[in-house]
């Protein structure tokens, strides 16, 4: 059989229209499209072969506008589709074989309502300075959260945002604010580096996409602890946890000045998963949420952290949810189905009670 000739950037076409966030490519395997959660193979296109993939790999730099990538391993790279679909691709190898992941953004950033974000997150970042952190596995919603975040402040307030990202996923316009979007590789070094320099570059917001290291995390710290609003991702699997994760990645002389700065800046931790729809078509933000009231803070402070789950569980009148509490509330709102809230619970057993279900 022929060899098909291949198009990335018809693929990626055709993917949003499907509303697919991800296509998958890969040797001797037809393109997979993730439509609402789901890897869909798009059998008309065949197996795709090794040659198939290399030269449409070339055919899309060429037609994007960037030089073809060396020979590494794993390359990051992105750029835009017909002025709406903003990509972000990374090449890697698989058994000698080049695969492709394309991860599709919306160039339209959504706001607060149309995300089903709770409005809490607009009082955060129109505090003056301090920290917020979002958390949350790959592929939870982080960077939309962020994006309708950054993009609310641009909407209402004369400020300087800038950001480092790793790559740049929305790409904002100025209206209120200017902002400065920069990339790792191609506008900064590092994470570090990009926010160093962005401490002598008059921001008022400063967004890093990832805290990834000791040396980051404490630039960022003193950041928020000297003025400016700070947002940024972590790594962690709850809201209560976060601090912790911070704290224990310093050595152990410098753990309670880390704590300090902590409970002197935290605004709030953001913890998110998406869960399908009840209806099955898209996804609905499930959110946990820690505000740094002088509570939180203080056990900071002391370093009680096992106390902050008890305290988030406690916090509602201050915009606190456990997660749990936040899907019972969703599927009891009809927004997911019991079945989907009982499949992310932490507490099954609990959840499945209040749902009038039987745990898995």
């Amino acid at each position: 059989m022929e060899d098909m000739k291949v198009s990335f950037l018809k693929i990626i076409t055709e993917a949003y229209g499907l509303r697919a966030t991800d296509v998958h490519i890969s040797v001797g395997c037809p393109p997979y499209y993730r439509i609402d959660g789901d890897l869909v193979p798009q059998e008309k296109y065949g197996k795709l072969t090794k040659e198939s993939i290399m030269n449409a790999l070339k055919d899309l730099f060429t037609e994007i506008g960037q030089p073809f990538p060396p020979k590494t391993k794993e390359v990051d790279f992105s750029f835009t589709v017909a002025e709406a679909i903003r990509v972000r691709g990374n090449l890697y190898y698989e058994r000698k074989n080049p695969a492709l992941a394309f991860r599709l953004i919306p160039k339209k950033i959504r706001t607060f309502q149309e995300l089903g974000l709770p409005e809490i997150l607009k009082t955060f970042v129109e505090r003056k300075y301090g920290l917020i952190l979002v958390a949350g596995p790959t592929g939870s919603g982080k960077s939309t959260t962020l994006a309708a975040m950054i993009d609310h402040i641009n909407e209402n307030f004369p400020h300087h945002i800038i950001t480092i990202e790793d790559p740049i996923e929305y790409v904002f316009t100025n209206k209120k604010s200017v902002i400065h979007q920069r990339e790792l590789g191609s506008d900064t070094d590092s994470f570090y580096n990009g926010l160093k320099y962005a401490l002598r570059q008059d921001p008022d917001v400063i967004l890093v996409g990832e805290m990834r290291d000791l040396e980051t995390m404490a630039l960022a710290l003193t950041a928020a602890e000297t003025g400016h609003l700070v947002l940024a991702t972590v790594h962690t699997n709850s809201a209560a946890s976060a601090p912790e994760r911070i704290i224990d990645v310093f050595p152990a002389h410098q753990q309670r000045q880390i704590a300090l700065q902590l409970a002197n800046t935290l605004i709030a931790v953001i913890y998110q998963r998406l869960v399908p729809k009840a209806n099955g078509i898209g996804f609905t933000p499930i959110l946990e949420i820690m505000v740094g009231t002088p509570a939180v803070r203080n056990l900071i402070r002391e370093n009680k952290l096992h106390q902050l789950e008890s305290l988030i569980q406690a916090g509602a009148r201050h915009g606190m949810v456990l997660f749990d509490d936040a899907l019972v509330k969703a599927a009891l709102k009809g927004e997911i189905s019991r079945e989907s809230a009982l499949q992310f619970a932490r507490n099954q057993e609990e959840v499945a009670r209040r749902l009038g279900m039987k745990p898995s």
